[in-house]
């Protein structure tokens, strides 16, 4: 059946356009879908979902407070979360992405986007609209710009060598042909750099590596 998904919206018309997108795939099967945060809750109990696509502005319950509910090491049973929005704000991207939303797209990215960024969830990656992703990222660097000398960290070289590489916004593929290993062995590094500095996403390791000073050791 592939990857089950969950479409949260209250709006009937985008639900309806997701699921033709999303059931049109070969590995993909919309099993249910919400029109508010607290039926999506419903929903995850008993349809189990692995992938919930949930807008941000819905009624009983948006689509932030049912980012932390659904998703993140802490929660039991927690599945994937996608947010998907019409609304272009940095700081909802950067509090979706810190609570452990596996993607932040914005509603006029297109169907391509929005099946990759379901096939990456699955993959273990994070897919952010590009326009997003630029922004966060010049948000850290501002932020940031003055930080001290490095704190100790408790990465190996390689692995924060690849956290410097997320930080600087290359993809898994990127890093891969960048440092000549394989895209596995990226995956492994980005999880293990995700544990010991307690990110939940790429962002959340962008986010220590500014905050940490590890970024200005190469620039």
């Amino acid at each position: 059946m592939g990857t089950r998904i969950l479409i949260v919206d209250d709006h009937e018309r985008v639900r309806i356009g997701f699921r033709l997108i999303l059931d049109s795939q070969p590995d993909m099967h919309v099993v249910a879908e919400a029109g508010d945060g607290a039926e999506a809750l419903r929903a995850v109990r008993k349809h189990r979902p692995d992938v919930v696509l949930a807008d941000i502005r819905m009624p009983a319950l948006d689509g932030l407070e049912l980012t932390r509910r659904l998703t993140g090491p802490e929660v039991k049973g927690a599945v994937k979360v996608i947010i998907v929005t019409t609304f272009e704000i940095d700081e909802y991207a950067y509090i979706a992405l810190r609570d452990g939303a596996s993607g932040f797209l914005l509603k006029r990215s297109g169907p391509a986007l929005l099946v990759e960024a379901v096939r990456s969830a699955m993959n273990g990656d994070t897919l952010i609209s590009p326009q997003i992703t630029v922004r966060l990222l010049e948000h850290f660097r501002r932020q940031h710009a003055g930080t001290d000398e490095p704190r100790e960290t408790p990465l190996t070289e390689r692995e924060l060598e690849i956290a410097r590489l997320v930080a600087r916004g290359l993809s898994n593929t990127d890093i891969a042909t960048e440092l000549f290993i394989s895209i596995g062995t990226v995956k492994t590094h980005v999880a293990n750099i995700q544990r010991k500095v307690a990110a939940t996403s790429r962002v959340g390791i962008a986010a220590w590596a500014w905050e940490n000073g590890h970024i200005r050791r190469t620039g």
